[in-house]
């Protein structure tokens, strides 16, 4: 890839300041403004060769990373990494693609190369290019993180999601028994990759609250509220669960905070299909508002001994 010099179209010299690139972008902007050259296809490609310089040139973050990367700027570009992970990368394929016997140092800066032999140059021999054998390098695609919320109700029965990864749809499959910080990887589903093999996705799952179930690892907990002539009389209580309604049996005089466990009623365990928690019920009694005189008389007699 062909290194386009920046200095060079904006006519400064490297070591200018901001205040002269700005001067020379405004002069040369001013000169090719496509009001001015309507029609003329070179000069309009030449207008945007010279808003692209400035864009680079007049961030003082970027002209640092370009000054730095040389011919390399426009790999980078491309590939869609942070400066430190692209740095980095291609630091190790340097190491990797370096011949046995030769090495390679440079320590200066880009004004140390001029003419045909330039900063481009020093790169392109570096890497096998230009007279070394014009062999091209490659950078891996960057991972791709991102986050789902769940009902707790799609955890228990599983569930699936569309997700645009630099617009491409990818089906997530969750499997029943997702929990909160399960991490799931579709691999080669992240950022492609420049020559090399694209990043992995990597999910990671939330699940939201239930209004009635409380969940502890793969075990369900919830109250049920008891009104006071079952509690004492005992009787059948119904019992909403993930997998549909279930009747228990209530003893008599049972005591309010009562725990009852329904084996196999709680949450299913991830990656182990046929495996289930457990749900616990906590019973409280409740205490009827008003009573009849009837009530009253009988609950007198009882307190009584009658």
């Amino acid at each position: 890839m062909k290194f386009r010099d920046y200095y060079k179209i904006l006519g400064v010299e490297r070591n200018a300041s901001e205040k002269e690139i700005k001067k020379a972008y405004r002069k040369l902007a001013t000169q090719y403004h496509p009001d001015k050259t309507k029609g003329n296809k070179g000069l309009e490609d030449r207008f945007k060769e010279i808003s692209e310089a400035y864009q680079v040139l007049g961030n003082t973050e970027k002209r640092k990373q370009y000054d730095a990367l040389g011919s390399d700027w426009e790999q980078f570009q491309q590939s869609g990494a942070s400066y430190d992970d692209f740095v980095k990368q291609r630091n190790q394929y340097r190491q990797y693609r370096r011949p046995k016997g030769r090495s390679y140092a440079y320590t200066g800066n880009a004004e140390g190369f001029n003419g045909s032999h330039g900063f481009s140059d020093f790169f392109e021999s570096f890497f096998g290019g230009g007279g070394g054998g014009n062999e091209a390098y490659s950078f891996p695609g960057a991972d791709v993180s991102g986050e789902v919320m769940i009902s707790l109700m799609e955890a228990y029965h599983g569930t699936e999601r569309i997700l645009d990864v630099d617009g491409e749809k990818i089906k997530l499959k969750i499997k029943p028994g997702a929990y909160t910080g399960l991490q799931l990887r579709a691999k080669g589903k992240g950022q492609k990759g420049i020559g090399g093999k694209s990043g992995d996705l990597y999910v990671n799952v939330q699940v939201e609250e239930h209004p009635l179930f409380k969940r502890k690892g793969d075990d369900l907990y919830m109250k049920v509220s008891v009104d006071l002539f079952k509690a004492l009389l005992g009787g059948k209580q119904e019992v909403t669960t993930f997998s549909g309604k279930v009747n228990i049996t209530i003893p008599e005089g049972i005591q309010n905070g009562k725990t009852v466990r329904l084996k196999g009623k709680g949450m299913p365990v991830y990656g182990k299909w046929g495996t289930y928690g457990d749900l616990f019920v906590a019973l409280e009694v409740q205490l009827p508002k008003r009573l009849t005189a009837r009530q009253k008389e009988l609950l007198r007699q009882v307190r009584d001994g009658g």
